[in-house]
């Protein structure tokens, strides 16, 4: 039976919705699995991303220093003290009292001033005692001399009457007696006899007037100590005697105490103790840098002198280095901080210390490639600071090395090398 139009449109309407449907969903299928490919690859090149990111936040950095030519030495960090660059005590040469004393503790003294005069009479008595010596030898030569006169008179007149006898005899013989003639020729050699005494006691008494001068000019010698004087422009750092005071001779066999103590000090001394170490290696005219405690002054100066032999008790060497003091600023007793640089060497390849691994009896370095890689080479060192130390060999100008935490790196690695900023004691204080 047929079916009627109504049945027929009705039954094709649910068909068609269905097909609709199927479309539908078949393109939100396909939307959705094309957004998932999309997430799926933006996903893929995220992480892609973050893995490039992650292999470069896994490098390591590393602090470099280049290697520098510079001048280096060894240094040595050490307490001086200033002493005087003379000191004496002053004693007096004889014994006397103190007539007058001129000078106290403190007083600045120029060489050839008197400080004190001694009263000593009996030296007067003595110095008088000797000039008159002297008087009295003088005469004494006077009067020889006189002596050598007569006798030499009296001789030409004697030796010339026995030379007349004795030609008149030979002119003819008998006229004069033997006996005459004996008796002039002797009276001619006393005569010369009488000379020749009368010339040695000229002789022992010029002998005696300088033995008398010497007695003078010992004694006026002795008088001459009875005045102290300063040997040198210093100031007086101790005074021992008072007017009237009974000093002693300075001499060994005595105890006695100085009049007064003179000190140098317009030119200090700064000595120092360098120990066995470094003790060979000090040279006159090294370097040091000076910092006086008690003024907070700082300079430099340069060894002047060393004692070349170590003191047995402490192993150390003294050094000194002349201070000019011309204002008297600096007292001698004052301490200072010296760091002394000795075995000084000129453009010389350096690195600084904290570049340099040492183990056992190898000392070596971590070098950084032109690849930024980690290679270790050993070194031999020379001198060394506190700060930096020199290459002797495995270096070459303008490599870099890597300073500090040494132990963090291992050979091969590879690094981000950054460029280590020093401060002035050549810590590492950053990177650039």
């Amino acid at each position: 039976m047929p079916m009627a139009a109504d049945e027929i449109s009705d039954e094709v309407k649910p068909s068609t919705a269905r097909r609709r449907k199927v479309l539908i969903g078949t393109g939100v299928l396909l939307c959705l699995l094309m957004a998932g490919f999309a997430v799926m690859r933006v996903r893929a090149g995220s992480s892609s991303a973050r893995g490039a990111n992650d292999v470069a936040a896994g490098t390591v950095y590393a602090a470099v220093a280049p290697v520098k030519r510079e001048t280096i030495a060894n240094s040595l960090s050490i307490a001086g003290q200033f002493i005087p660059y003379q000191n004496v005590e002053l004693h007096a040469k004889v014994a006397g009292y103190i007539k007058n004393i001129y000078v106290d503790i403190g007083d600045h003294v120029h060489t050839g001033e008197v400080l004190a005069v001694l009263e000593i009479p009996e030296l007067v008595a003595q110095v008088n005692e000797a000039q008159a010596e002297v008087h009295h030898a003088e005469e004494e030569i006077q009067r020889a001399q006189s002596e050598v006169l007569r006798a030499e008179a009296d001789n030409v007149a004697l030796h010339a009457n026995a030379v007349r006898l004795v030609n008149t005899d030979k002119a003819r013989p008998g006229l004069i007696a033997q006996q005459e003639l004996d008796d002039a020729t002797a009276k001619d050699r006393a005569s010369q006899a009488r000379v020749d005494a009368a010339k040695s006691a000229l002789a022992a008494a010029k002998q005696q007037l300088a033995v008398a001068q010497a007695d003078q000019e010992h004694y006026a010698a002795l008088s001459n100590y009875a005045k102290i004087l300063a040997p040198y422009d210093g100031v007086v750092t101790w005074r021992f005697a008072d007017t009237g005071s009974l000093v002693q001779a300075g001499t060994s066999n005595t105890s006695g105490l100085p009049v007064v103590t003179v000190a140098q000090i317009n030119v200090l001394r700064l000595r120092i103790p360098v120990p066995e170490s470094l003790a060979a290696k000090v040279r006159i005219g090294d370097s040091t840098d000076v910092h006086v405690q008690a003024t907070g002054e700082h300079f430099t100066g340069k060894v002047t002198r060393f004692t070349d032999a170590l003191d047995p008790s402490t192993r150390t060497m003294q050094v000194e280095i002349d201070v000019p003091n011309p204002d008297y600023h600096l007292q001698p007793g004052m301490y200072a901080d010296v760091t002394l640089l000795a075995n000084s060497r000129s453009d010389v390849l350096t690195i600084p210390i904290t570049a340099v691994l040492r183990s056992q009896n190898k000392t070596s370095v971590l070098v950084v490639d032109p690849q930024d890689r980690v290679e270790a080479r050993q070194v031999e060192l020379g001198v060394e600071s506190p700060n930096r130390a020199e290459i002797l060999s495995g270096l070459n100008e303008g490599e870099r090395v890597i300073v500090g935490n040494l132990g963090s790196y291992q050979a091969g690695e590879v690094v981000r090398p950054k460029r280590a900023i020093f401060t002035t004691a050549e810590n590492v204080s950053g990177t650039e």
